[in-house]
């Protein structure tokens, strides 16, 4: 049976095994397994793939195009040099496709989300107060600035995905692969791209170009793609200087003590800083997914962070309460993500 439109949201999971504070108790990195629901016809779930496919490669052939590049040039450093024993044809393999050629579609709501998120986050606040200080800059300053920047900010949005309930929502879909290669980058709710936004739109109130932001952020998916290649390369001389293979297998796994970890885009430098930096000398990263029952098909996982919340109608018909609650969430969602900035991450054994 459903949940109830009425119902209270579900209260958040415990605390992590490895808390060390009381007073900032760290926030939730799983959310707990939903009750039973209808189950959607496979003929339905099917159709609805197809056709979300479909009507991307109508819109753009871009999404077939990143699908056959990944496959050509992945796959045979894949076969070459594995890193675990799996058939290209693996589980789920058709969902991750899938998802790649219905990007075109999909991408559309997306935007219009990232644009709302990304002003509703207040991100350029901060963006306008250094405006001054970036114009001083010569040319090649504002540019490592502006990466720097940009890769520190997307740290925090990336982590609070992963530590505010609501965020781990839609980030979970891509975080629910118990395989990672060439094609499970492409795993993503649409929704989960407005994580993007808040970068964006700091730099761009910080004074720089938007086509400057927009490149790195398409820099960010592409090689964040090529980081889930199913790889045995380690590359140990580089683990603190640019992220690898390695350390977004890290961040991918579900084993405890490594969730909610290896965040950064780029530079491993924020990790370190912050606390979140995984890299074990002795042992690599080997099991993946996480501990909720995600849906298996693209329907499903694009329902999945919807389960739970309110009826677009029942907000019409009760817009007094509605105004209320969201007024709860967003208090609860503010202190969600303080908790999460604040709360200690050391860990002892996080040292390559």
């Amino acid at each position: 049976m459903q949940r109830s439109t009425l119902a209270p949201p579900p209260p958040p999971p415990g605390p992590r095994p490895d808390a060390t504070s009381s007073t900032l108790p760290p926030p939730p990195t799983r959310l707990p397994r939903p009750g039973p629901s209808r189950r959607i016809p496979r003929w339905f779930t099917v159709l609805f793939a197809l056709a979300v496919a479909g009507g991307g490669l109508a819109i753009d052939r871009e999404g077939l195009g990143a699908v056959i590049a990944l496959f050509v040039i992945v796959v045979p450093f894949e076969k070459l040099f594995p890193r675990h024993r799996q058939p290209i044809r693996r589980k789920l393999w058709r969902t991750d496709i899938a998802y790649g050629l219905a990007q075109p579609l999909l991408i559309v709501p997306g935007i219009v989300v990232a644009v709302i998120v990304g002003l509703l986050s207040f991100a350029w606040l901060p963006g306008l107060a250094i405006r001054p200080l970036v114009g001083m800059l010569p040319e090649w300053g504002r540019y490592a600035a502006g990466f720097l920047l940009f890769d520190a900010t997307f740290y925090w949005a990336h982590r609070w995905s992963h530590e505010v309930p609501f965020l781990w929502r839609f980030h979970s879909i891509h975080h629910s692969t118990e395989h990672l290669d060439w094609v499970s980058g492409l795993r993503a709710h649409p929704l989960d791209g407005a994580i993007l936004a808040p970068p964006i739109i700091f730099l761009i109130a910080a004074g720089f170009e938007a086509e400057y932001a927009g490149v790195l952020a398409v820099i960010q998916i592409v090689t964040g793609l090529f980081l889930h290649a199913n790889v045995r390369w380690r590359w140990k001389w580089f683990h603190r200087l640019v992220i690898t293979p390695e350390f977004h297998h890290w961040h991918h796994t579900n084993e405890p003590e490594a969730i909610s970890t290896n965040h950064s885009a780029f530079l491993p430098l924020w990790d370190t800083l912050f606390g979140t930096y995984h890299m074990p000398e002795d042992r690599r990263p080997s099991v993946y997914g996480v501990d909720e029952a995600v849906p298996e098909t693209m329907l499903g996982q694009l329902r999945y962070p919807f389960r739970g919340l309110p009826n677009p109608l029942w907000v019409l018909r009760h817009p007094v309460l509605a105004q209320r609650r969201l007024r709860h969430a967003l208090r609860r969602g503010y202190h969600q993500v303080r908790n999460s900035t604040l709360r200690p991450t050391h860990r002892r054994d996080a040292v390559a």
